[in-house]
């Protein structure tokens, strides 16, 4: 991949990177806000467990796209970006375009997600 190319893909994983870290500091506080050491009623206890737990899964979400983006990142640097790490084929720059993390071509990524039952984590 040329220089251009890999520039232009650093700074959207950049981009991205920086948005996400804000979500999670903006889910944090969120989830910490939500927190009402008054509520006695434990119909009201139930909603407020269902809402933090709602607020960490979006945490852990976040905070694997940011593990991707750091992952996709240090490709750029090891000169690999854009290689599908199961075949070693080029991945497709569309592809790239759609979805900036992503480790394996199409026809690698069917693979496993058939063979992983649609794993959402093989997505990436």
């Amino acid at each position: 991949m040329d220089e251009n190319k890999l520039r232009h893909f650093r700074t959207i994983l950049t981009e991205e990177l920086h948005r996400h870290n804000q979500r999670i500091g903006e889910d944090q506080a969120n989830a910490l806000a939500a927190i009402d050491d008054s509520v006695k009623d434990a119909g009201d206890l139930s909603v407020q467990d269902v809402n933090q737990e709602t607020a960490l899964r979006m945490g852990e979400r976040e905070s694997q796209m940011v593990a991707d983006i750091d992952q996709a990142l240090l490709r750029i640097e090891e000169g690999t970006y854009g290689v599908c790490q199961r075949c070693g084929k080029h991945i497709d720059g569309r592809r790239l375009e759609a979805v900036p993390t992503a480790r394996y071509d199409a026809q690698c990524q069917t693979i496993i997600e058939t063979s992983e039952g649609n794993n959402v984590n093989a997505t990436l």
